[in-house]
């Protein structure tokens, strides 16, 4: 893409299908964590250049989810994300998901990430740019 801010907002469509569905018979509290980390993984994807995929990785440290509502087989859910304040290494993003046909709030997530270096694994010292373009916050 281009190296502009991504601080969305950034919305991803999610189709509920059986295999989310739980014993209660409404889909399981660990598919609503998938979803916030797949909006993450796909804001991340549409904003980061070529040369950011290929050597920055992104960890969870932190998530911290209220459920609200629960989501229903067959439903649509629209996750939108965007990201929050930084500190230090870790990245604060936020999301949002909520049932398409009456635009409910089902749940709503804070998670911190953590850049790491592709290739070896070990954490990288965040740039000005890494904060200006991927947090709210600049002035580190």
């Amino acid at each position: 893409m281009n190296s502009d801010i991504i601080h969305g907002p950034y919305e991803i469509m999610i189709r509920v299908v059986d295999s989310d569905i739980d014993q209660l018979g409404h889909v399981n509290n660990v598919v609503y964590l998938r979803w916030v980390q797949d909006a993450a993984i796909a804001h991340w994807t549409a904003g980061a250049t070529k040369e950011e995929q290929e050597s920055i990785l992104w960890i969870v440290t932190r998530h911290e989810i209220d459920y609200k509502r629960s989501a229903m087989r067959d439903d649509t859910i629209i996750a939108k994300t965007w990201v929050g304040a930084a500190e230090k290494r870790s990245f604060e993003r936020l999301t949002e998901l909520r049932r398409k046909s009456d635009n409910k709030v089902l749940a709503n997530a804070r998670t911190f990430w953590y850049p790491i270096d592709i290739t070896t694994k070990r954490p990288i010292s965040p740039t000005e740019e890494h904060y200006r373009r991927f947090s709210v916050n600049f002035n580190q």
